[in-house]
């Protein structure tokens, strides 16, 4: 599930969990500190275009995920083009 294709653009070094807020992206988040695991997201582009892995992220990943191109957002700075992909909030 995504956001239907919405665009956005962010100056260099942004965090993508920010983006998404300032833009109403709709990545899904709680604690936006590396603690919950809540902001799982999918860089289905660009991976190549995102910081190095931290060490919050490894807490909720596995190197398998990690390989797949997963991260968490609010651990997670852009420098390129990406595009993202994420499952939503679940139903309560």
């Amino acid at each position: 599930m995504t956001n239907a294709g919405k665009t956005v653009t962010a100056a260099s070094n942004s965090n993508l969990l920010r983006i998404s807020l300032r833009e109403q992206g709709g990545i899904p988040f709680k604690c936006g500190g590396g603690i919950c695991g809540t902001c799982r997201c999918r860089i289905e582009q660009g991976l190549e275009h995102t910081d190095a892995v931290k060490p919050k992220e490894r807490k909720h990943l596995s190197e398998q995920d990690l390989a797949e191109g997963y991260r968490m957002a609010c651990q997670t700075f852009v420098n390129g083009d990406i595009a993202v992909s994420w499952e939503p909030k679940p139903a309560r």
